[in-house]
C-alpha cells in the first residue's frame, strides 16, 4: 500500500485552537493518493489535537474555558513547574486530548463532516510553533 509522509508546522496563539484543516488538505493532494487514510500527529507534549466544530468560534472557545477550569494553573499539589505555572497544568491537558487523528479520505477528500475541522489546541500561555506529522496511506 502506497504511503506518503509530510512534515508540518502550525502556530496556534497561546491558549487557542487554531484550523489547520486546509493544510492537510493540500498535503492530501501532493501525496496523489486516491483513497486511504491520514494519520495526524503532534510531536509534543503541551498541546494537542482535536477535531471540532470550524462554523462557530464559540464552541472552541467554550471547550477551552472548560478544560481550563477542569486543570487550573498555580495548583499548589503541582511539582513540575520549571517553565511556569502554565506547564504542569498543559502536560495534563495533552493527556487528558489526543496527540493523533486518523481521518478516511475518499476521492482525494477528507471525510469530514461539514462543520468539522482539524485543531491544534495550544495549552501553553505563549505561542508555539508545533511539528505536526501527516502520514497517509492509501491508493
Amino acid at each position: 500500500m502506497p504511503a506518503f509522509t509530510k512534515e508540518i508546522v502550525v502556530t496556534a496563539p497561546g491558549k487557542a485552537t487554531a484550523e489547520f484543516t486546509y493544510m492537510i488538505e493540500e498535503a492530501l493532494l501532493e501525496s496523489g493518493l486516491n483513497e486511504g487514510t491520514v494519520t495526524v500527529f503532534c510531536c509534543h507534549t503541551s498541546c494537542s489535537l482535536v477535531i471540532m466544530e470550524n462554523a462557530d468560534p464559540s464552541a472552541r472557545r467554550d471547550l477551552e474555558r472548560f478544560i481550563d477550569r477542569l486543570v487550573p494553573e498555580n495548583d499548589p499539589h503541582f511539582t513540575h513547574t520549571y517553565e511556569g505555572p502554565d506547564d504542569m497544568p498543559s502536560h495534563i491537558k495533552m493527556a487528558l486530548t489526543r496527540t493523533a487523528e486518523v481521518i478516511p479520505f475518499v476521492r482525494s477528500r477528507l471525510c469530514l463532516g461539514t462543520w468539522q475541522g482539524v485543531f491544534l489546541w495550544e495549552h501553553r500561555a505563549r505561542s508555539h510553533d508545533r511539528r505536526i506529522v501527516l502520514s497517509f496511506q492509501g491508493e
